[in-house]
């Protein structure tokens, strides 16, 4: 019998699966030190990137994407 792969529930909190596949992620280096950075930098890293690469290959394994 074949045992059903379960998906990480911390990755499933940390990353968004949008409707063609694609993974994303919130920017790091936003949550302290704020005042030291420009006002156009905190606004850039707001947006959520996209992973790419053998990462977005682990993750999609990690959140039971084929």
């Amino acid at each position: 019998m074949k045992v059903k792969q379960k998906t990480h529930k911390g990755a499933s909190k940390r990353f968004k699966i949008t409707k063609k596949g694609k993974i994303l992620h919130r920017s790091q280096k936003i949550r302290h030190l704020r005042t030291v950075k420009g006002k156009r930098n905190i606004r850039r890293l707001k947006t959520m990137k996209q992973i790419k690469g053998t990462f977005e290959k682990k993750m999609k394994k990690m959140l039971g994407i084929r």
